[in-house]
């Protein structure tokens, strides 16, 4: 299977390999604790796969959906215009400017 990859030849394991690694795991966990580690092994397996799926169906629905429509810009100004003028305060000449109002907030 991946005995031509070396990097995946662990994965390589046959029915012999498989019935030795079951001794050892009910050899170390003793036969009360194995239905209720199998029982937690089928359970994360489970939840491993409802989370992939729903993974792909948000992938799914994402690619289907179309994308939002641009917004419009606002026209640039020709070049060679002078930029629009900002909204500054005007003191005519000779005139000290104003004071800022205070806000008093309660």
């Amino acid at each position: 299977m991946f005995a031509s990859l070396p990097s995946l030849a662990f994965l390589d394991v046959g029915g012999t390999e498989l019935m030795m690694i079951m001794l050892v795991i009910l050899l170390l966990f003793g036969s009360k604790r194995m239905p209720d580690l199998a029982r937690g092994l089928g359970k994360s397996i489970r939840e491993f796969r409802k989370a992939t799926s729903g993974l792909e169906e948000e992938l799914k629905r994402a690619i289907e959906t179309p994308p939002a429509p641009p917004q419009p810009r606002k026209p640039a100004a020709p070049p060679g215009m002078p930029p629009p003028p900002i909204n500054v305060p005007h003191n005519p000449p000779g005139e000290t400017p104003q004071p800022p109002e205070e806000h008093h907030y309660p």
